[in-house]
């Protein structure tokens, strides 16, 4: 009879092993069961074309700023210039509208004011000649109306010229000049827009990340919006365990996990960071060896670098310790 009873508490003993959990604290250290979980940054570009090169090799680090890949930019390049040009241009008139006539023409302006006063002088001397004349009666009527009239064609086109002159300093209409810098200010847009086109087409890392997968080769055609690189950052490494709903109140946001794998070092600890608000059925990927609880909560939780928890890959089952 004593043999049975030994029989039977090892086979007990065994069943407490493959648990995990040590004699006597089933009841006070309960496990939850999950894996590790990966949020990944897939890199692509938002315009269409050809994989001109790769920058980065699957299963390598990258540091933040690296570059990863060159989207065939020949057409963006020509874009860009076409556009810088067009600035440029809307530059010019903008400055040729604020400057008046060049010098040249305003030496013009002012010959043709200096003959004007030099026909002034003389029709005004004849006017008063014609009308001497006519005082003694030597001359007629008629000659001193012409004189008089002569005069005063003149005299207008002094008033014009001069009229000119001043023209020819100034800038153009206030309204002109708007115009122009409305579209000074559109191609400057224009402009930047192709610059930041020219950006996207060769992306650079965000952050340091280990390159999870790069899903295109150099030459192959790449769609627009299509992830060209896969990058797993170091903090976006996550548990994803399934607690009991009898046991889900001992996790809350910022509680502290033991966790225990096939290869996680020893004191991994990891902190919930968040809890599902609703219940959902087991996964059928979830195992668990000392129960079958069917309703449970998605917790989430960060591994502490600090402990070792870089070294987690995700789809690695793990067990968390509950608090007891």
């Amino acid at each position: 009879m004593s043999g049975w009873l030994d029989a039977v508490w090892g086979m007990a003993l065994a069943v407490i092993q493959a648990v995990g959990l040590p004699f006597g604290a089933a009841d006070t250290r309960p496990l939850a069961h999950g894996y590790v979980e990966g949020e990944y940054l897939r890199i692509a570009a938002p315009a269409a074309g050809v994989l001109e090169q790769l920058s980065v090799a699957r299963g390598r680090t990258v540091a933040a700023g690296a570059p990863l890949f060159t989207i065939d930019r020949s057409t963006a390049l020509a874009e860009r210039d076409r556009l810088a040009a067009a600035l440029a241009q809307a530059k010019a008139q903008r400055a040729d509208l604020a400057t008046g006539k060049r010098p040249e023409e305003i030496a013009v302006l002012a010959a043709q004011k200096t003959q004007a006063e030099a026909a002034l002088r003389l029709s005004a001397a004849e006017w008063e000649r014609q009308a001497a004349l006519v005082a003694r009666k030597v001359s007629s009527v008629d000659k001193l109306d012409s004189a008089r009239a002569a005069f005063e064609r003149d005299q207008g086109r002094l008033a014009e010229t001069q009229a000119q002159l001043t023209v020819g300093g100034l800038g153009a209409r206030p309204d002109q000049i708007r115009a122009a810098e409305q579209a000074m200010a559109q191609a400057d847009a224009a402009l930047v827009q192709a610059d930041r086109r020219l950006v996207d087409l060769a992306p650079v890392a965000p952050v340091a990340a280990l390159v999870e997968d790069t899903l295109y080769n150099p030459g192959e055609w790449v769609p627009a919006g299509s992830p060209v690189v896969t990058l797993l950052p170091p903090e976006r490494v996550k548990l994803v365990v399934f607690v009991p709903e009898t046991l889900v109140a001992r996790t809350p946001p910022g509680t502290a996990l033991r966790v225990r794998c096939d290869s996680c070092p020893p004191g991994l600890v990891a902190r919930v960071t968040h809890v599902a608000s609703k219940a959902e059925y087991t996964p059928p990927v979830i195992y668990s060896v000392g129960s079958r609880e069917k309703l449970v909560f998605r917790v989430e939780a960060a591994p502490d670098a600090a402990s070792g928890g870089g070294a987690l890959h995700p789809g690695l089952p793990v067990d968390v310790e509950l608090a007891p």
